[in-house]
C-alpha cells in the first residue's frame, strides 16, 4: 500500500519515472490508484480550504 501511496503523490506532481510507471501499470491493482488518488485529493482539497479560512481570518 505504501507503493500506491508514493506512485499516487509522484503522479500528482508529475515527477514519477518512467519504470515507476511501468511497474504500477503491470502489478497494480486500477482499484487502489483510484481509492488513493480520490482520497489525496480530497485532502489537497481540505487543506487549501483550511488554508484559505486561516488566511482570511
Amino acid at each position: 500500500m505504501w507503493q500506491v501511496i508514493k506512485s499516487v503523490l509522484a503522479a500528482f506532481f508529475g515527477v514519477q519515472k518512467e519504470r515507476q510507471r511501468r511497474r504500477d501499470f503491470e502489478q497494480g491493482r486500477p482499484g487502489h490508484f483510484i481509492l488513493v488518488g480520490l482520497v489525496a485529493a480530497a485532502v489537497l482539497v481540505l487543506l487549501v480550504v483550511l488554508l484559505a479560512r486561516l488566511a482570511a481570518s
